[in-house]
């Protein structure tokens, strides 16, 4: 039982830590794998990574600690988008798909400014 105490207080420790200036790595410890594709827009950033055939991503805003609408959506061709929407002050997802060998579509969104891949990693 003190064990998982201990677990548990040294993982809220390290989100602590990290805070949400911590930007691309950050988004490394949310998404497994190797980083693919970083899509950049005016208020921030989707980037994508790939482990097997997953395929992972998490838009990050630019402006952090600031309550704003973001959403992340990972599509594999000939399936319907996952997507995480909401009001967020940091990163919208991770999101995580099984695309095998299909091509996917990654879109991302902070405030009114948005980015989509087009079909990619096929």
């Amino acid at each position: 039982m003190l064990v998982l105490a201990l677990t548990g207080l040294v993982a809220a420790t390290l989100l602590v830590v990290a805070g949400p200036g911590a930007g691309s790595a950050q988004a490394a410890s949310l998404c497994a794998g190797h980083k693919v594709r970083t899509l950049s827009f005016s208020t921030g950033k989707t980037v994508v990574y790939k482990r097997g055939g997953y395929v992972c991503a998490v838009t990050l805003a630019k402006r952090t600690g600031v309550r704003q609408t973001m959403s992340v959506s990972v599509q594999a061709r000939g399936n319907r988008p996952v997507v995480d929407a909401g009001r967020f002050t940091h990163h919208a997802g991770p999101i995580t798909v099984h695309a095998g060998h299909r091509c996917v579509r990654v879109k991302g969104r902070v405030g009114s400014k948005s980015v989509s891949s087009g079909w990619i990693l096929c």
